[in-house]
């Protein structure tokens, strides 16, 4: 047994592991590392899970052409054949790629070089594009680079940090945590969220803004403006490092006005937007944490902007404590960006329209002999690359690492567009996922256990995704897939890499090539070149710029006040706020936003396969107000449907005052392996930021009807021996939901139709006969189970979930070697004699449900330190700590009361 250094694969933050292998190759346990800068020793409730989602079932393990499992020596011959085919009929800019934040920089790195430099294809883009493309492009142009200035520190030492369109307890709970014991540490820090939905981050913050959505850069423009009238401007700032405001100043007042009207444009209360102001203009030391809910929109560069606006005109940046920053959704966004993964960049943070790096990158690359060079210009972004497929333009796509089909905003055009492309090929390494349908080559590829490279976290921070386990079957590493069909297409001494340090060399090498001055380029990690593989192998997390003058790493920048721009200045931009492209109308009321939950990632490929992390969320939501949800006949976890001019999106709803009237929310990672049109993406129009192409997944357009069902059934079916081959005739019902569990699934069904012959429907859907039943005629409710030599094949309960018990005891069962005589009476009642129901879990950690919460508070638990101790909840991670308070305050009526009956009886 031994333990492996290595980086979480989730958010942005890169929290460092310790990962335990046991002597049997498998990784038994994972923890925080308490070294790492990152998150000292913190983990989230998805990284704790790490270790269980492992194992090679599910897994992609063989190569495969047109559908038939071939050799390595096949594939990557087709590969490279049918790639070279179609650039010499079409031309080199027939052929994309389209990347993943989930690569490590390495891949990143030989993907770009490969199609850039060496196919002469300017048409490489990321999923980076859905998250971070705006907040870059606001870096760009105010600051000269795409380079963000904090650090996690600062987070902590700052005395106002100021959240925008990001739910932290959720989306990146360890820097939620940090903040929350920095503000316990220091009672002067106080916190503000600005945000549409009251989140579980607002139970520390200070002061809440229900914004109005797509309103941010009127409020910040408002920030301006007031700090200008207030004269809370750094004028010796202003003058001595920027350039621009005075046009940033009179748009500003131009769109803001009054304190009265930026409130009323922004549907909020006017004593506290200025209480926000006050504190913001009155404090030095100020973060603004932004995240999706910014970037997310037609006009998300401009939101940054008008964030790095204030934070310019205040002189809040380059000092500890202080600084706009942009959190990555991705644990390699930030990776990806600096080896060029972006459509309108080259490589090293340089862009097409910097000045000499296509000549630079040429030469470095030895390129200059090709037939054609690098691109002369930027390729076709995220959106647009789809387009240009539907159009026929693109012959052919490479995607790795990354869903399409269920990611980017109008799923049906972008698989209308898929299924028309001559040639697509598709490195991933889950078995199962929406994309692998249109896929001509599939390439199996190696997860985040078998994986050897760096990554860079949201601060500029590159640590060591160090591999552990061998990758399964015949699964090969990005890097060498591409390097391979590199070399079969005639690129063999560009690309004969044989360790990830080779590569890691390379990039520091070209980050520093020419770089003679800091600001020529700021990105700059040639102190890091010449490790060597022990070297490598060893590296501790640093942030860039690791260079010369600065050898052991750079915490935070522009302290000197001097940029990356041509003349040193940043740069205040002249912002007039634009509302959502996507229009309300009378077909399509409502306001949707789209976003993450606290225990499941992207597309669940990976969170999926931990069944404890299905409990908290175990189906797709809508989550509406009450105000809402009555206008439209629709009760708490009833089923309801949205519909958009795109698609529709089917999913339970959850009725919660949170929401602001008008508006819904739904999150973005069910798909169609997990669900029945539950994609957030059938709802989003082809909408995009026309700076940074960055699409308008925050402001889509729908309206909200209920799903009535003449049935509603759950099913638990064995995950051996029962499941037919294919598509399960269950998922013709008109909605279901897949919940993996341990040792069986668990399918909620509801049916349109009533169903007269249940035992009939029964045996249509499953080989093993019903063993046990119990039917009530009157109310059309049945239980039943399935057993075959003493095992537990399925159960059935047709009736509302909400008549579920809990599904625990059940679990257990289809994991027993047999049934006994005493589990056989118990089964159609689903639990034990005398078992209480938990509720649905709270809890993910410990696995601690909402029944069991409400009763310990009830019985005089009324603090979250006193439910800890009795049940352990929010002990670990501290990620449901949030959903406790609010229980805590929901159910202080009826604690009182228990307690005031007591003190009677006394």
């Amino acid at each position: 047994m031994h333990q492996v250094k290595t980086t979480c694969p989730y958010c942005g933050v890169g929290c460092g592991v310790n990962a335990t292998v046991a002597e049997n190759g498998t990784l038994s346990a994972v923890e925080g590392d308490r070294e790492h800068p990152a998150n000292f020793g913190r983990l989230c409730v998805k990284g704790s899970a790490l270790h269980e989602t492992l194992g090679e079932q599910g897994r992609l393990i063989k190569p495969r052409v047109d559908g038939e499992e071939v050799s390595w020596e096949q594939a990557l011959s087709v590969t490279a054949e049918r790639l070279n085919t179609l650039r010499a009929e079409h031309g080199n800019q027939s052929v994309a790629a389209y990347l993943s934040g989930q690569l490590l920089t390495e891949d990143y790195y030989v993907a770009n070089k490969l199609f850039k430099g060496f196919l002469g294809t300017p048409h490489l883009d990321t999923n980076s594009r859905l998250c971070m493309a705006s907040a870059v492009a606001g870096y760009k142009r105010a600051f000269g680079a795409d380079a963000v200035p904090c650090n996690y520190e600062d987070l902590e030492e700052a005395e106002l940090v100021v959240l925008v369109g990001s739910n932290l307890a959720w989306n990146h709970p360890v820097l939620y945590q940090r903040i929350k014991v920095a503000k316990e540490r220091n009672p002067l820090m106080r916190v503000v969220v600005i945000d549409p939905r009251v989140t579980d981050s607002c139970e520390i913050a200070d002061l809440y803004l229900g914004i109005k959505p797509g309103s941010d850069a009127v409020l910040f423009n408002g920030l301006l403006a007031w700090m200008a009238a207030k004269n809370k401007l750094d004028t010796v700032y202003l003058e001595r490092h920027t350039q621009g405001v005075d046009d940033a100043l009179s748009a500003a007042r131009q769109s803001a006005g009054s304190i009265a009207e930026v409130a009323a444009a922004c549907e909020v209360d006017a004593e506290r937007l200025e209480t926000l102001y006050y504190w913001f203009a009155s404090q030095l030391h100020v973060v603004t944490l932004y995240s999706q809910g910014v970037n997310q929109s037609s006009s998300g560069t401009d939101k940054c902007n008008a964030i790095i606006n204030c934070h310019l005109a205040g002189g809040k940046i380059g000092l500890p404590g202080a600084g706009p920053f942009s959190i990555t959704g991705q644990p390699n966004a930030m990776g990806g960006r600096e080896v060029g993964g972006l459509a309108n960049q080259l490589a090293a943070h340089m862009d097409y329209d910097t000045p000499g790096a296509r000549d630079l990158v040429s030469r470095f690359w030895a390129t200059d002999n090709l037939v054609p060079r690098l691109p002369n210009g930027p390729g076709y972004k995220a959106v647009e690359l789809f387009d240009a497929i539907a159009r026929g333009e693109i012959k052919a796509l490479w995607v790795m690492a990354t869903n399409p089909a269920i990611s980017l905003p109008d799923a049906a055009h972008v698989r209308a567009a898929l299924e028309k492309c001559p040639l697509v090929i598709v490195s991933e390494c889950a078995a199962n996922t929406d994309l692998l349908p249109y896929a001509d080559i599939v390439l199996p590829a190696s997860g985040w256990s078998e994986k050897d490279g760096t990554v860079t976290n949201s601060e500029r921070c590159i640590s060591r995704q160090r591999g552990m386990l061998p990758p399964p079957g015949e699964a090969r590493h990005d890097w060498q897939i591409i390097c391979d069909v590199a070399k079969q297409m005639g690129f063999a001494e560009a690309f004969d890499y044989t360790h990830p340090s080779e590569i890691f060399d390379e990039h520091a090498r070209l980050s520093g090539f020419e770089n003679a001055t800091t600001t020529q380029r700021l990105f700059d990690i040639s102190g890091l070149a010449g490790l060597g593989r022990d070297g490598y192998d060893a590296l501790t997390p640093i942030q860039w710029p690791v260079n010369a003058q600065a050898p052991n790493g750079t915490a935070r920048l522009f302290v000197d006040g001097q940029f990356a721009t041509p003349d040193g200045r940043a740069r205040l931009l002249p912002i007039t706020p634009r509302g959502p492209e996507q229009r309300l109308s009378q077909a399509y009321p409502l306001r949707l936003n789209t976003g993450r939950i606290r225990d499941q990632w992207h597309t669940m490929t990976r969170t999926a396969r931990s069944p404890r992390l299905m409990n908290h969320r175990a189906e797709p939501f809508i989550d509406v107000h009450p105000d809402d949800a009555a206008e439209a006949g629709i009760k708490d976890q009833s089923l309801a449907v949205l519909s958009a001019a795109t698609g529709q999106y089917r999913a339970r709803a959850r009725v919660s005052k949170a929401q602001r009237r008008g508006e819904v929310f739904v999150p973005i990672h069910w798909t169609d392996c997990f669900s029945q049109n539950a994609r957030s993406s059938a709802l989003i129009q082809r909408i995009m930021d026309p700076v940074s192409g960055q699409p308008e997944a925050k402001h889509g357009a729908v309206a909200l009807a209920p799903l009535a069902p003449a049935w509603e059934a759950t099913l638990l079916v064995a995950d051996h021996g029962v499941m037919p081959e294919g598509r399960p005739a269950w998922c013709e019902s008109d909605y279901w939901a897949r919940i993996p569990m341990r040792g069986c699934q668990r399918w909620q069904l509801a049916g349109a139709t009533a169903v007269n012959d249940w035992f009939a429907t029964l045996a249509a859907w499953l080989p093993a006969p019903p063993a046990l039943w119990c039917e009530d005629v009157a109310t059309g409710g049945l239980r039943a189970a399935g057993v075959e030599n003493d095992q537990l094949k399925w159960w059935l309960m047709v009736g509302p979930p909400d008549e579920l018990p809990g599904l625990a005891w059940l679990e257990a069962r289809f994991n027993d070697d047999r049934i006994d005589d005493t589990h056989r009476r118990r089964l159609l009642a689903g639990c034990d004699d005398g078992a209480a129901d938990t509720g649905p879990v709270i809890c993910s950690c410990h696995q601690v449900g909402q029944t069991a919460i409400v009763d310990a508070i009830r019985h005089g638990d009324t603090s979250v330190e006193a439910l800890g101790a009795r049940l352990a909840c929010g002990t670990q991670c501290g990620s449901c700590i949030p959903e406790l308070k609010s229980l805590l305050e929901e159910e202080r009526p009826n604690a009182r009361a228990k307690q005031s009956s007591a003190h009677e009886v006394v």
